[in-house]
């Protein structure tokens, strides 16, 4: 009998069913997860106890999900989901069923469930209850679903996302049968939600496979998450800065950039403009004046239809405007790029140009990083030197100014704002006496 190691509370929750008469396993990704050698985000536990049933044996539950047959179980500072055996109804939606059937056999729960590897359970006294070879598919690298893929996708369009997304997760393929269900469902995916959408994709992209991108392309699913992107398939860029068409110069960028969801969505998105700003001269070089800004025009809408928070789609956003622009090479430009920045964001902008760069023409990419190697370092020192870049970081504010006779009101922010400018260009200029000096010359002066 395989044994996998569970946590004590969740041993808890199972002997306690079983104890009042009920069967209870642990299921799905925990199990998955667990025989893979990882661990486990969250531990869901499947029974034949029904919810109120579930609430009687448990001190601490929460009707969480329990119109779908869910209760959630808290143990201290830890919540576990208990879902009763059930058969689903009819998806009308594409999505959720519109009932669910409380069932005593565990098969059948196990059998409405996505893929293989997912429907596998497991109870210390059993084993592991796999009936449809999930550990099969996982040991030869397989997403495969349970029975008839295309009623699996009929059920929850989503699941041909995750799909694709489980790939990009464990560096598997998707098993052929399955592919093919994919591509004549997925205009079923225009029926889910676009925060579910931008999840499913968000956890694609900063997975260690995001190369995966080159199949939702050609399944056609991305016709239904960023269709902006199916205009680069097989574009051209004949230029010395370039040997890949667009769609595949973004997904090497993609590869590239380390996993963070700003720099990877900023990557996936710096070129999306650039088949509508292609124009080829009359040597046959292709240019693509201007397509930064459109790339950052097109990126912000793609992002609020996918519902992103608004820190992070303006992030992106600037990121993708930003990504041709030439990097300082000293740190009195440094300093003055970082005036005009948000906090924080010059190393998103850093790694996306450094994985755009590795996805061009291998010949420029040694002067390419070394350029990017020299930006990098003036960043370092001028962050070291705690040099002033912002009005927040000068030595005197507004009632400094005030105390030596301003008036309150936007003159003072003129004011600040002449002094920054000083100590952009001289640093070692930041000392509060300094520029209280300089603020009163101006002051005397009426250069306001």
């Amino acid at each position: 009998m395989q044994r996998i190691h569970i946590p004590q509370d969740v041993e808890r929750i199972l002997m306690s069913l079983e104890k009042a008469g009920y069967e209870a396993y642990a299921v799905g990704g925990c199990v998955r997860d667990s025989l893979m050698g990882r661990e486990p985000k969250d531990w869901d536990i499947t029974t034949s106890a029904k919810p109120q049933e579930v609430k009687q044996i448990f001190k601490n539950t929460y009707d969480t999900g329990i119109e779908h047959g869910t209760v959630s179980v808290r143990f201290g500072t830890q919540i576990y989901e208990v879902t009763t055996f059930r058969i689903d109804g009819e998806y009308t939606d594409h999505r959720r069923p519109d009932s669910v059937q409380y069932t005593v056999d565990l098969s059948e729960d196990l059998k409405r469930r996505d893929f293989t590897m997912n429907a596998m359970a497991y109870h210390p006294n059993t084993g592991v209850v796999d009936l449809f070879g999930g550990q099969e598919d996982m040991a030869q690298g397989k997403i495969r679903c349970v029975g008839d893929a295309r009623e699996r996708f009929e059920e929850d369009a989503l699941r041909m996302l995750r799909a694709y997304r489980f790939a990009a997760r464990y560096n598997f393929k998707v098993e052929e049968k399955t592919e093919l269900a994919i591509r004549e469902k997925a205009p079923l995916l225009a029926n889910v939600s676009r925060e579910r959408v931008h999840e499913e994709m968000n956890q694609l992209l900063v997975s260690d496979h995001p190369g995966i991108l080159r199949q939702v392309m050609d399944s056609g699913l991305m016709n239904y998450i960023v269709p902006e992107l199916m205009e680069s398939r097989g574009v051209p860029q004949n230029s010395p800065y370039h040997v890949y068409n667009v769609d595949e110069h973004i997904i090497r960028t993609v590869e590239a950039a380390p996993k963070v969801s700003v720099v990877r969505w900023a990557a996936l998105l710096h070129d999306v403009a650039k088949p509508r700003c292609r124009r080829t001269d009359d040597t046959g070089r292709d240019r693509f004046t201007g397509h930064p800004a459109v790339s950052a025009q097109m990126a912000d809408a793609i992002m609020k239809n996918l519902k992103f928070d608004n820190n992070t789609r303006e992030a992106v956003v600037l990121a993708v405007q930003m990504h041709d622009e030439n990097p300082p090479q000293n740190e009195r430009d440094m300093r003055q790029l970082l005036s005009q920045l948000p906090d924080g964001f010059y190393p998103y902008l850093q790694a996306l140009q450094r994985a755009d760069a590795s996805a061009q023409n291998p010949e420029r990419l040694e002067t390419s990083l070394m350029r990017l190697d020299t930006a990098r370092e003036m960043y370092q020192n001028v962050i070291e030197k705690g040099q002033c870049v912002k009005l927040a970081d000068l030595a005197v504010n507004g009632r400094d100014l005030m105390e030596i006779g301003y008036p309150s009101g936007k003159e003072i922010g003129r004011v600040l704002h002449l002094l920054l400018k000083q100590v952009l260009e001289t640093p070692e200029a930041n000392q509060k006496e300094l520029l209280l000096e300089v603020a009163r010359r101006l002051q005397n002066t009426g250069d306001r």
